[in-house]
């Protein structure tokens, strides 16, 4: 939950509480500030509003209120009395026709206009706007054409409109994106079979280097994922991270996505610029319905990312015990090491993981395995003053006087990070004080 700064009379102005705003006023002096005049825009009170504009000259902010509120006559008097432009985006986000029509009214601007008044689907404005001579390939501020919406909603007829009168197939936001790739997020089916079928680029990638395939991908929209394929999409492409499709379906536990492309031939080892492969991705986001699929169809249980992560280190780090007991069972290496030295058991003691520090030590961990600063997971429970875990690692086994590189013991540590429960529980055991 996101928490603002408001004050009193703001909410006032806001809710329209004339008679609030006036004691408010006069019993107290409360300030009038810019908030003030921005919400009475959208409190529609023009009482308040006249008082406010008194004390403070508005701003974009009014005018977005303005718009979101409905009120014409404040739309209006922001634009002709204080020349604040009406922003097209806020009157097609908020629905408000009538102020995108002020806007035509002051401008002439055909093709500006066109473009925004597609979103409200009324097909005599964009009949009449288009045939008095509106440029078809007009974009908004997002670089969006009249067919990136179509497509976007799936508005066939619209598309088939559009196309038959010359609209640019393969045009591109400012993000890159054409409108296959709007559609294929949409899971826009029948309004992506007609763009391919009147040349949309299957393989175009945006600037983040997503294909339509990539797109559909992320939003688990199956039917036209079938449809890419079967007209020749790329299964492994990657973008610019050199994550494929599969690598987004992990992301999100899109179980049947992932044995979808997998069945046309997914990578299913493919590594991104991380050296991570969809079943790290998987085990990263706790997705362990796609992990056990992924293991079904061969994944590499034992893969190392670029920082010589396994699956497992990535499973102690969230504490997923269940995924980490799965990755067990089908021969994760237990005390296989990171870049940094680190085992699984590192990695969960850091994290506070208790109970995947339980089940790592059930299976063999070796509790005095050192990292590249020579730290045991004893030395990393006294750095965190975590004192269960302490607890825990001693009653396994962990040698109490083990020392790092630089001969610090885990009572050395907690006097350095001021640990002092787990410091007094180290003495409890043992530890020498006088090492």
């Amino acid at each position: 939950m996101a928490y603002y700064s408001i004050s009193f009379i703001s909410i006032n102005y806001y809710i329209s509480l004339f008679d609030c705003f006036k004691f408010l006023r006069t019993k107290f002096n409360s300030e009038i500030t810019q908030q003030c005049l921005e919400f009475s825009f959208l409190g529609r009170n023009q009482e308040i509003m006249s008082e406010c504009l008194k004390c403070q000259d508005p701003n974009y902010k009014c005018m977005k209120y303005a718009i979101i509120s409905h009120n014409i006559d404040f739309v209006t008097f922001l634009m002709n009395e204080y020349n604040i432009e009406i922003k097209l985006d806020y009157c097609r986000k908020y629905y408000n026709l009538e102020s995108l029509l002020v806007y035509f009214d002051q401008t002439n601007d055909i093709s500006k206009f066109f473009v925004y008044s597609l979103m409200f689907n009324i097909s005599s404005i964009f009949k009449y706007f288009f045939s008095h001579g509106a440029n078809i390939d007009e974009k908004d501020e997002d670089g969006n054409t009249a067919l990136h919406i179509a497509a976007r909603f799936n508005w066939k007829e619209l598309a088939e409109l559009l196309i038959s009168h010359g609209a640019n197939i393969n045009e591109k936001t400012n993000d890159g994106e054409t409108a296959l790739h709007h559609a294929a997020f949409g899971n826009g089916r029948e309004t992506a079979e007609l763009l391919i079928s009147h040349g949309a680029n299957i393989n175009e990638k945006t600037n983040d280097g997503e294909t339509a395939l990539h797109k559909a991908a992320w939003n688990n929209s199956k039917e036209t994922i079938e449809l890419l394929i079967s007209y020749g999409a790329s299964i492994n492409e990657k973008n610019c991270d050199g994550r494929t499709a599969l690598h987004h379906a992990a992301r999100f536990n899109w179980k049947e996505i992932a044995e979808l492309l997998i069945s046309h031939g997914a990578n299913i080892n493919e590594k991104d610029k991380h050296g991570k492969t969809a079943f790290h991705i998987a085990i990263i986001y706790n997705n362990k319905e796609t992990a056990e699929l992924l293991i079904s169809h061969g994944a590499n249980i034992n893969e190392k990312t670029n920082d010589g992560e396994t699956a497992l280190h990535h499973a102690a780090l969230g504490n997923g015990r269940e995924t980490a007991e799965l990755f067990i069972s089908h021969g994760a290496n237990i005390n296989e090491k990171n870049k940094y030295g680190q085992t699984a058991l590192h990695i969960a003691t850091v994290y506070n993981s208790k109970e995947t520090i339980e089940l790592l030590i059930s299976h063999g961990a070796n509790i005095n395995e050192k990292n590249c600063d020579g730290e045991t997971a004893l030395h990393i429970a006294a750095r965190f003053n975590w004192k269960e875990i302490t607890e825990l690692l001693i009653s396994h086994g962990a040698n109490i006087n083990e020392k790092n590189n630089y001969l610090n013991t885990a009572l050395h540590i907690t006097i350095i990070y001021n640990s002092k429960e787990t410091a007094e529980l180290l003495i409890s055991h043992g530890a020498n004080y006088n090492e």
